[in-house]
């Protein structure tokens, strides 16, 4: 289905869970967030039949996030229904990879295709830091199992923090040399306000290409990231703008809460609710949150902050 900027909208990104085994600074609070009643959220055939209501309007990509998806006791069972759902040619998983030890192996099983997996540095005081409670061995143990369960492609995700990780691009950017894996650079959004981060924070995605002056583009994937390649690497570099160079105009993503509610755009707090809705239900909502898809979403940086209403984990990454 088209929107009425002649979008063609393809792609579902679901969140299946808010909550986290990570308190990553620039996404949720410390404390977590607070658990909301089972009755609010989402039950898995719900999720099933959202998705089916999505590939019916033209949905051909599911990725599942959350939170961290792998923290829903049933997320084998969901990756396995919705990748056989008709229509649905890929399913892909964002996690920050410290549950893969045990579930690379089922979900590469269940249909899951590719992965994402969440790394922001590759120091191990940095990483405690900037995750509050997370331990970089546990990332290595699931990228590893990740690699041996077969997956089609594994991207690294890197949010760019000025002053954190910007004196670490060349040594993240260097994990595409040592494995068949792309990285991928994405500019800080400006949407958890938790006061740990200062207008220096954002930087924009041209440091990436300071510090590599060796990369040489290449041809896109379709995604949205510019890509580029370092001299012998294995996989590409992949910069994403969403503040310094937006890509709204060549959007076609739609994302699907948890708790059920379709955002045409994430930095809008526009929403469009399915919970307990039917198939046909479902189904029409979606074709409206479709629809009234915004042109862009406004400016983005560290005075104006993003719309969206709900914290990064909230929504789904």
């Amino acid at each position: 289905m088209t929107d009425r900027f002649g979008r063609n909208i393809t792609y579902l990104r679901l969140s299946v869970t808010e909550l986290c085994n990570l308190r990553c600074r620039y996404c949720m609070p410390q404390e977590g967030v607070c658990k909301k009643s089972h009755a609010d959220m989402l039950t898995e055939d719900e999720i099933i039949q959202a998705v089916e209501a999505a590939a019916s309007l033209g949905i051909t990509k599911l990725r599942i996030t959350g939170g961290e998806p792998l923290v829903k006791k049933n997320i084998v069972s969901i990756c396995r229904r919705a990748a056989a759902v008709a229509g649905i040619r890929e399913v892909c998983v964002t996690t920050n990879a410290v549950l893969l030890p045990k579930l690379a192996k089922p979900l590469r099983e269940a249909g899951v295709r590719r992965l994402n997996l969440s790394l922001d540095t590759l120091n191990p005081e940095k990483y405690a830091y900037i995750t509050r409670t997370g331990d970089i061995s546990a990332f290595w143990a699931g990228f590893h199992a990740a690699m041996e369960a077969g997956f089609e492609k594994i991207k690294i995700n890197a949010v760019l923090v000025g002053g954190f990780n910007d004196d670490e691009i060349v040594p993240l950017a260097e994990l595409t040399k040592q494995y068949p894996v792309d990285m991928r650079f994405i500019e800080m959004m400006p949407m958890y306000d938790s006061g740990d981060f200062d207008s220096s924070a954002y930087i924009p995605y041209t440091r990436v290409l300071e510090k590599l002056p060796e990369v040489v583009p290449v041809m896109p994937d379709g995604g949205v990231a510019k890509l580029y390649r370092l001299p012998d690497a294995q996989g590409n570099i992949g910069l994403i703008s969403p503040v310094s160079a937006h890509f709204c105009g060549d959007c076609n993503r739609i994302r699907l809460t948890a708790d059920g509610k379709v955002k045409p755009c994430l930095h809008s707090d526009v929403e469009y609710a399915l919970k307990g809705l039917d198939f046909a239900g479902m189904r029409a909502q979606l074709e409206k949150a479709i629809w009234n898809k915004p042109a862009w979403h406004g400016d983005l940086d560290a005075i104006h902050r993003s719309q969206a209403g709900r914290n990064m984990n909230q929504i789904g990454g």
